[in-house]
């Protein structure tokens, strides 16, 4: 009798990795919405008003419904509903967070009578922000559930295979996204497209927004895909487990929080990324202003942080299924951290050189791509499987603590370092938008002379063609006259040149009398400090880490691929 075997679909090598590019593509575009507005703080600012502070509450928000208990509740959906269910639905929350925060910025929110209603309280964070901070709390929800769901997506379809390679893969992909955005974002704001939008910081949100809903697709394509998987796998045996005794129970939520390694690796993963990811907000404007440099230039040097972390972690990835050595890299990635941080902290604002800025935003990624590259498939090997998704969804959780509060931390210690800064901000883009007007109605006053001076020599020097349009020559002259003088009266109807420039002389007289910058920049050296500060402890977790696992032979500097 002949015993037949049934080659699954995740055997095959096009097969599992096709899925993978799948997941990983929405995680791109989830990515990119993220640090959206990173390379945009300064336009920001001058267009809608928002501080410091209200950008860094802003950039908090993406984790504030995550820190009181959705990712929790996130982790438990995955265990009992699936990788397809959760991973659709944290698809389509990130959409509509994206359609919201688009809406909350646009110009079509400005005037409405909910601007008028948020702007009614809380004064001090202005209604573009608080709506556009709604928008980002939704689409954090969703894009942290959508990482929990990959991590586990990715130890399934790469089970006994190339895992921490296939991890490394989808962070590679994942962090390009990052490269895309601050290329993107800064050109798109100031380029042609969408000329229905008028508000330049408004067209990358309604880019990134679109991609979000290519992202939701190829999601959905994944499905069809996993649920002939599970097919072939038995169904409801995959998700649910071989038996009863190995079915998720919300009562494992104790014994995950009751195990000493978990908290060493939650708290391990929150000191460092709270010194990456709020650090990619503000990067940017740090750029900017210790080196003198415009924000698409700054935008132009640290796009190529991710690029680092993208060319290296499939290869650590690759080399930690062969050799091991995953604690070991969690180690050197802190070390090379706080080596960046005290450059951007210390030296920079001293040698503001470009090269330098360069050779260390580079660094930075290599960390960047160690941590995580080790850290994600050591995972599995400190937890059982039944409850994976639910220890994935709680290290974010614990993650997003620190990333809810560190943006705002840094808002309010840049400010206070910072004093006036913001408002002489304020002051200079109030000076900048009436000195455009002022140009833009002188040129406007040019151009009508122009007018003039054309249509009087059709009027008077050819009559053929003043014929063809009017009836005579002689009615066309007081029509010429006419229309110019409607023109110059709408132009000072609209517009006085004359109050313009008092406004102007009164808001200079006023920055001279508060003492405040004409050019302002803001001082990064305490915040940086904060950020290697993070560095450090997350070191000394490290090193912890690595005891214990010399200690209990967790498996964590051991190879991946068992042979």
């Amino acid at each position: 009798m002949t015993t037949t075997i049934t080659r699954k679909l995740n055997d095959s090598a096009f097969a599992r990795w096709s899925a993978l590019i799948l997941i990983a593509l929405m995680m791109f575009f989830g990515y990119m919405f993220v640090d959206l507005m990173s390379p945009l703080q300064s336009m920001i600012e001058t267009q809608r008003g928002w501080s410091p502070d209200v950008f860094g509450t802003y950039a908090a928000s993406e984790y504030i419904l995550n820190v009181f208990g959705f990712l929790i509740i996130a982790g438990i959906i995955l265990d009992k509903m699936g990788v397809r269910f959760t991973g659709t639905l944290s698809a389509s929350l990130m959409f509509v967070g994206a359609a919201i925060k688009f809406y909350g910025v646009s110009d079509w929110f400005v005037g409405s009578g909910l601007e008028s209603w948020l702007n009614s309280w809380w004064t001090t964070m202005p209604a573009s922000a608080k709506m556009a901070s709604l928008g980002f709390m939704i689409f954090g929800c969703g894009c942290e559930m959508a990482g929990i769901t990959v991590s586990k997506a990715i130890a399934k379809w790469f089970k006994g295979k190339e895992m921490a390679l296939a991890m490394g893969l989808e962070m590679a992909i994942a962090r390009v996204g990052v490269f895309a955005i601050f290329t993107l974002s800064p050109a798109v704001a100031a380029s042609d497209m969408f000329s229905f939008i008028p508000s330049s910081v408004v067209k990358p949100v309604f880019l990134c927004t679109t991609f979000l809903l290519i992202g939701l697709i190829c999601f959905l394509t994944f499905c069809v895909m996993d649920r002939k998987l599970d097919k072939q796998l038995g169904d409801e045996a995959l998700q649910q487990g071989a038996s009863a005794d190995e079915e998720f129970k919300v009562s494992d939520i104790k014994i995950i929080l009751s195990s000493k390694i978990f908290w060493i690796v939650a708290l391990l993963c929150v000191l460092y990324y709270s010194a990456i990811f709020p650090f990619q907000r503000y990067a940017t404007n740090m750029l900017e202003n210790n080196l003198h440099v415009s924000a698409e230039t700054a935008a132009g040097i640290f796009r190529w942080f991710p690029i680092g972390a993208a060319l290296i972690t499939p290869l650590l990835g690759r080399y930690l299924d062969s050799k091991g050595k995953g604690a070991t890299m969690l180690i050197w990635g802190a070390i090379l951290m706080i080596a960046c941080h005290l450059i951007f902290a210390l030296i920079l604002p001293v040698v503001p050189n470009m090269a330098l800025a360069f050779a260390a935003i580079v660094v930075l990624g290599i960390s960047f791509s160690l941590v995580p590259a080790a850290l994600w498939p050591s995972v599995p090997k400190l937890m059982p499987e039944r409850y994976l998704g639910s220890a994935y969804s709680l290290i974010f959780w614990v993650q997003n603590v620190g990333l809810c509060l560190v943006p705002m931390l840094i808002g309010v210690v840049l400010n206070a370092v910072n004093p006036g800064v913001s408002e002489a901000f304020k002051i200079k883009s109030q000076i900048d938008e009436l000195s455009a007007k002022i140009e833009k109605v002188e040129q406007a006053g040019v151009k009508t002379v122009a007018l003039v001076a054309e249509q009087a020599e059709i009027a008077f020097d050819d009559m053929a063609t003043v014929a063809e349009t009017t009836q005579s020559a002689e009615e066309a002259a007081p029509a010429v006259e006419e229309a110019v003088a409607e023109t110059v009266a709408e132009q000072e109807e609209t517009f006085d040149v004359a109050a313009a420039q008092a406004k102007i002389a009164e808001l200079e007289s006023e920055r001279e009398q508060k003492n405040l910058m004409a050019e302002p920049r803001y001082n990064y050296t305490v915040p940086m400090l904060i950020f290697v500060s993070f560095g450090v402890l997350a070191l000394l977790f490290g090193l912890w880490l690595k005891r214990e696992d010399r200690k209990h032979d967790y498996g964590l500097e051991k190879p991946n691929i068992v042979k």
